[in-house]
């Protein structure tokens, strides 16, 4: 805003005299003291952050919530137009690959720019009132923690965190804090997700004892070695930054034509990026980045379960899998996790099944088309069949039973929404950290019954394996290259 302290002769009052000549200049002098007035404010308006101008951590009235996104170039494409959507104005952007970026700066060209996160949060200050993090699963941790110790609002893609240590260092961060967190799981608030809970609440299913959850993923190389050699790194990455804390390894571009790794992968269905051996999209097959199918898709597939049936911490967890290589996740899984009893509800029995594994279709649901993705409830009385298209009951009889149950709870506007609201100091997010804690935390339990080949018992509260020693090397795994989760 530009002001102006001059008055022209057409703002001035009809000239009649001496009267009027003192109320001509009475006028241009409130005039000037008016515009000076207006020109401080709005200087003051431009450099204090929204929560200083309304209630502390709350944007003042009227004005948007200013959000940073680190890591833009992949999901967070997409997901960065739908936080746009939902209120949020996108003042900073960070990733370490201006190439796959531009796609996301050439949206917001005003938008200030950084590779380097530090660098972004050390600069915006309380410019920026939230921040999105969109980067691989490894280095989720330091960028969260990082943006939290700076009282942050913050939204992670997920999973959470890549290991069992990471995940608690955030939950305790978080509520230090006090901000509004969020991970971008399926929202268990919409109505299908409510529905499943009412259902259950209300007992048309009977006692729920058994849970089936299914992925098509993955839809990236897994099962695969490390490729030999060395190729050269584009400029517009920063190789060493987005390896961050894991070990160091040469940079390999693409995979070559016809190799298998690319045979996981429908190539049509997909931009080119996915050929790329570790970046742009397939570092979630290795283990030293991602946290393979279970990782990607269980957040996603068990969020509603985990509210619907009350779940806590896992006790006993096991699985199989094709052959289990050092460095990637295998091919296909077969992930088991055992939940205590929750009060009135029996222990329960999860399976997870994933490269083209699933459980046998019942014989209530015969006939109909058998998702591909999806999560079976199995009561004492029938099934509950939830997929991306919605939820589906057998036999006949819970159909009828169901009609009569009410709708008690809140359908909420799903996951960037309902961070915005918390963020404006509303109900906390349906995925924040508290409600993701036990949620990743399972599925990352589940990634290391694969890599140990054995049954674990699992203490939560002394967050370890209690019958091996052994498969304990996978809840906290060392930081490389100088970076530290305490000192970011």
């Amino acid at each position: 805003m530009r002001v102006s302290n001059s008055a022209t002769f057409s703002q001035l009052p009809s000239f009649r005299g001496p009267s009027s000549v003192q109320s001509a200049l009475s006028t241009v002098c409130s005039r000037r003291k008016f515009l000076r007035t207006a020109a401080a404010t709005c200087l003051t308006a431009s450099i204090l952050p929204a929560h200083v101008l309304g209630a502390a951590g709350k944007p003042g009235p009227g004005s948007r919530l200013t959000l940073a996104g680190i890591g833009i170039g992949g999901v967070g494409h997409g997901q960065l137009k739908q936080l746009a959507d939902a209120g949020f104005q996108i003042e900073a952007l960070c990733d370490v690959d201006d190439s796959y970026a531009k796609k996301t700066y050439d949206i917001w060209p005003q938008a200030r720019r950084y590779r380097d996160f530090r660098e972004l949060l050390s600069a915006e200050g309380d410019r920026v009132d939230a921040v999105y993090c969109g980067t691989p699963d490894h280095t989720h941790a330091l960028v969260v923690a990082a943006a939290l110790r700076r009282k942050k609002h913050v939204c992670c893609v997920k999973p959470l965190t890549r290991t069992i240590h990471e995940l608690h260092v955030l939950v305790e961060e978080a509520r230090k804090a006090g901000v509004a967190t969020q991970v971008t799981a399926a929202p268990n608030t919409g109505e299908a997700a409510c529905r499943t809970c009412e259902w259950i609440e209300a007992g048309i299913l009977g006692a729920v004892n058994e849970l089936h959850v299914w992925s098509n993923r993955p839809v990236w190389p897994q099962g695969v070695t490390r490729p030999a050699g060395e190729d050269p790194i584009p400029k517009s990455l920063d190789w060493n930054l987005w390896l961050g804390p894991a070990p160091q390894r040469p940079f390999k571009h693409n995979w070559p034509e016809g190799h298998y790794a690319l045979t996981q992968m429908n190539l049509k269905d997909w931009d080119p990026g996915i050929r790329g051996v570790y970046h742009p999209f397939n570092f979630r097959g290795w283990w030293d980045f991602g946290t393979g199918a279970l990782g990607d898709m269980g957040c996603h597939h068990l969020n509603t379960p985990f509210r619907a049936l009350k779940l806590g911490a896992v006790v006993q967890v096991q699985a199989s899998a094709s052959k289990v290589l050092a460095e990637s996740a295998p091919l296909a899984s077969m992930v088991t996790l055992d939940f205590p009893a929750r009060g009135p509800m029996p222990p329960l029995r999860a399976v997870w099944y994933d490269g083209g594994l699933r459980p046998p279709m019942p014989r209530e649901f015969s006939g109909q088309p058998w998702p591909a993705e999806g999560t079976l409830y199995v009561g004492e009385r029938g099934y509950l069949l939830s997929g991306w298209d919605g939820v589906r009951l057998a036999p006949e009889s819970l159909k009828q039973a169901a009609e009569s149950v009410p709708k008690t709870l809140p359908r909420r506007g799903g996951t960037w929404s309902e961070w915005h609201s918390a963020c404006q100091g509303g109900e906390p997010a349906g995925c924040d950290f508290n409600r993701a804690e036990h949620l990743t935390e399972a599925v990352l339990l589940g990634n290391a019954a694969i890599r140990a080949g054995k049954p674990l018992q699992w203490d939560s509260r002394q967050m370890k394996f209690t019958n091996t020693d052994d498969a304990n090397k996978y809840l906290r795994e060392t930081y490389q290259n100088g970076w530290s989760l305490d000192k970011v």
